[in-house]
């Protein structure tokens, strides 16, 4: 009888001590469906029109460096001025000229990469590509 209480606490400590270190299941989870890329490739509604951004490095938490090209002011006027790259816990992904306000706003999609939803149009699809 002794036994099972041992083996409830060695569960539990092992259990704690795996969410130290992986940072939590939910946010391990979230990491797992995000691109690794650093390039990607804006394109809007369905190939219409496309241009390279460039994800740069993480100032704080969640935090990037976001290069946009200056052709990408034909998919998303404004979105040019964007230096930011907002990852949320959340998998959810906001590019801002200040690190806070949302110019565009893009969840995880289906497959690899991201689609926007925020501004509703044009609608807006972000994909991991060559260097």
């Amino acid at each position: 009888m002794k036994t099972l209480p041992a083996l409830i606490a060695a569960a539990a400590l092992l259990g704690g001590v795996r969410l130290f270190y992986d940072g939590g299941w939910e946010g391990r989870a979230a990491n797992a469906l995000v691109p690794s890329s650093s390039n990607y490739r804006l394109v809007a509604n369905g190939d219409e029109a496309s241009c390279a951004v460039r994800r740069g490095a993480e100032i704080s938490h969640g935090l990037s460096l976001l290069t946009v090209a200056a052709n990408c002011r034909r998919i998303l006027p404004g979105i040019e001025r964007a230096k930011f790259w907002r990852e949320q816990d959340d998998g959810t992904v906001t590019f801002s000229a200040d690190g806070i306000d949302p110019i565009v706003t893009f969840a995880v999609a289906d497959g690899d990469g991201y689609e926007s939803y925020e501004p509703a149009l044009p609608l807006l699809s972000l994909a991991a590509a060559a260097p």
